[in-house]
């Protein structure tokens, strides 16, 4: 119902109609960028506890960045489980917090696309 009264810019759909948990989205490549002009699809997978944990993100279409594995798995700091973190690199403000939605998160990896983090790459 919030879709429909406030639609969020690169959302395409529900993947299946009976799963409100997956959905699909578009990613456009930035100007400036080397995903400049592309379209890249990608799943939010949204676990039952959505909020308090985060959606898992994976690129269906085929993409190269240092913060996205083979497979397609986004790396990037606010779709990590919130809390402390076991290796010590972030910090836990920079992890999930229940207040991101899916416009902060789809904001977030437009700019990881525009400014790699190589110091943890996937």
């Amino acid at each position: 119902s919030e879709l429909k009264r406030s639609p969020v810019d690169g959302f395409s759909g529900l993947v299946d109609d009976d799963n409100i948990y997956k959905w699909e989205v578009l990613v456009i490549g930035s100007p400036y960028t080397y995903y400049d002009g592309g379209f890249f699809k990608a799943i939010l997978d949204f676990p039952k506890e959505y909020p308090q944990s985060p959606p898992k993100m994976k690129f269906v279409s085929e993409i190269w960045h240092p913060n996205i594995h083979t497979d397609g798995i986004v790396c990037i700091s606010i779709l990590h489980e919130p809390g402390d973190d076991r290796w010590g690199y972030e910090k836990p403000e920079e992890r999930w917090l229940p207040v991101h939605t899916v416009e902060t998160i789809l904001l977030s990896v437009i700019s990881m696309l525009a400014d790699p983090n190589f110091e943890s790459p996937a």
